[in-house]
């Protein structure tokens, strides 16, 4: 059997600039399967504001800036959509009414995301078609449920949500994109005792568990991969007497379960941003890159597979 070359990315967030990286990661590091984990929209519009006198302004990243002419305009919506936010061309008329009329907010939002994972899934298709390079997009725990049917539709794109799918000759993937509850309730939190008949209602369809990778975007629980800040009742980071933030483990007890039961070859998880780490349990290497991509980094990881499992694996940072 050749040797699989696998590139793995999470947690890009909608930023323009990560998945351009994750989609260049087949030629540089001469990647065969290319997967993305979970969370792949952005969080917020960023309005930028036309004025009467044919200016614009925009409040972005922590600061007001006028833009003057149509070149600055560009390069400002350029700047919005690597860091993941979906920037919007409005006037102040419109921008109040928004404002006041939160169900418009909340279309404009669903139209922008639903445009941008067109985008993706275009993108994908331009430059990897007739590559002969597999690529596996999924959604996380953040994603909407309205962008799934975007990337069905896509002839070249899987969306391997719940299901198992052929990796080579040798090793299959199962995916789950959903997470234990969080916080913020999101649209693919679940409560851990229906995540856990999720998780096994897929790995009942892998044939060969031994030389199966885990796509699962939330991490085991207790490892040095799921530590996220503890939290308040109001949301805020607990403080430790030095002034560090306390950090807990937040991931799955039923990925965990999974894992110890079934002692698959890989997991690949992503979902806590600030665990970029390795963790084993049994003998399952378990991965979770972390994320920078409001800084436009894309934070990755490669492995190299054959019929004797794992040869090689780094981190990598682009």
């Amino acid at each position: 059997m050749p040797r699989t070359r696998i590139f793995f990315a999470t947690d890009i967030h909608g930023s323009d600039r990560c998945f351009g990286k994750f989609l260049s990661a087949a030629k540089v590091y001469k990647a065969n399967v290319l997967i993305l984990g979970g969370d792949i929209t952005g969080k917020m519009i960023v309005p930028i504001v036309k004025e009467n006198d044919g200016s614009f302004r925009a409040h972005f990243l922590g600061r007001e800036q006028r833009l003057r002419n149509e070149q600055e305009l560009k390069a400002m919506m350029i700047s919005i959509k690597a860091v993941g936010y979906y920037p919007q061309i409005t006037t102040e008329t419109d921008l109040e009414d928004m404002a006041q009329n939160p169900s418009k907010l909340r279309e404009k939002f669903k139209e922008m995301m639903i445009e941008s994972v067109k985008n993706l899934v275009r993108q994908a298709e331009e430059r990897l078609k007739g590559s002969g390079v597999k690529c596996f997009v999924s959604a996380g725990n953040d994603d909407e449920f309205y962008i799934d049917d975007i990337l069905h539709s896509s002839n070249y794109v899987v969306y391997p949500e719940g299901r198992v799918v052929q990796l080579d000759d040798k090793h299959e993937m199962a995916s789950c994109g959903f997470t234990n509850m969080t916080p913020w309730k999101c649209p693919r939190d679940l409560p851990e005792e229906d995540l856990g008949m999720k998780i096994e209602s897929i790995m009942s369809k892998v044939s060969d568990k031994s030389n199966c990778i885990l796509n699962f975007h939330c991490p085991p629980y207790g490892t040095t991969i799921d530590l996220a800040p503890k939290l308040t009742e109001d949301l805020k980071p607990i403080l430790e007497p030095g002034g560090g933030m306390e950090m807990a483990p937040v991931g799955s007890i039923s990925v965990r379960k999974t894992i110890e039961e079934h002692h698959p070859l890989l997991g690949l998880h992503g979902h806590i941003h600030e665990s970029k780490g390795v963790a084993k349990i049994g003998r399952t290497i378990c991965v979770n890159p972390g994320s920078e991509y409001t800084e436009g980094i894309l934070k990755g990881f490669l492995a190299e597979l054959d019929e004797m499992g794992i040869r090689d694996y780094i981190f990598t940072t682009g």
